[in-house]
């Protein structure tokens, strides 16, 4: 009877173990080992709101482009005004946490490091901080490339102002009040962390000039700029506008 059981034993085992060999030979899905990655890579706008959610992600789908240009037919059009009186402090001080009335507000961390956090992976924070990042791997959606940074390069990863403050300001944003200036510099719907290059090379351009080296995400900026524009209810110039309707086959 011994024998026997370690007979039974044995088998067992060998049960076990090709049941484990056919799950990982694809019979069963296994879990990405790491779960945050496939989401890395980016949001649909469509999906996103709020814009409390990492990465621009690229509209490809026929339906998909096809909301976005309706997203994008609500948008107003005007040409803009004179950028007399611009300043980048009529807009509060940069990436203040003192901000009401949009995501990340008084949460204790700056705008800055919310968006670094927001769209990086294997964050990594200042020793003693929950807010300071100093490293983390992102892909950069403007370019379409995967990026270590860490904060010894800190200009290689930019927080870019998608609908940009000077034109805010050409558009209407003159005319309002400073808590709403500061609202819309630090409303991560408005604010997507990409290459330094290419935000420096956009300067205050709209999607007529200017638009993301990565063909694959024109469409998805293009609804954001949209999407930021219906918030505040700030029109767009009408070349804007039709460059970008054009970006999601329009």
């Amino acid at each position: 009877m011994p024998a026997r059981r370690t007979a039974l034993s044995a088998a067992t085992v060998l049960l076990i173990s090709a049941l484990a060999l056919a799950g990982c030979s694809g019979g069963v899905e296994q879990p990405a080992a790491d779960p945050a990655g496939p989401a890395a890579a980016g949001t649909s706008p469509l999906q996103n709101p709020d814009g409390t959610r990492s990465g621009l992600a690229p509209l490809t789908s026929p339906e998909d482009r096809k909301a976005g240009r309706d997203l994008i037919a609500g948008v107003a059009t005007a040409a803009a005004g004179p950028k007399d009186g611009y300043d980048r402090n009529e807009f509060g001080p940069a990436w203040t946490d003192n901000v009401d009335g949009v995501p990340g507000g008084h949460n204790n961390c700056d705008t800055r490091n919310d968006l670094l956090a927001r769209d990086g992976r294997s964050v990594e924070r200042k020793a003693g901080s929950s807010c300071t990042v100093t490293a983390m791997t992102i892909d950069d959606p403007y370019t379409g490339k995967t990026v270590r940074w860490s904060k010894q390069q800190a200009s290689k990863i930019q927080i870019d102002h998608v609908m940009p403050l000077s034109y805010d300001w050409q558009m209407g944003a003159s005319k309002w009040d400073k808590a709403k200036r500061v609202q819309i510099a630090n409303d991560p719907l408005n604010l997507v962390p990409a290459d330094g290059s290419q935000n420096a090379s956009k300067g205050d351009s709209g999607p007529a000039t200017w638009l993301p080296a990565n063909t694959a995400v024109r469409c998805s900026y293009a609804v954001r700029f949209a999407q930021v524009s219906l918030k505040y209810q700030l029109p767009v110039t009408a070349a804007d506008k039709k460059a970008m309707l054009q970006q999601c086959d329009g």
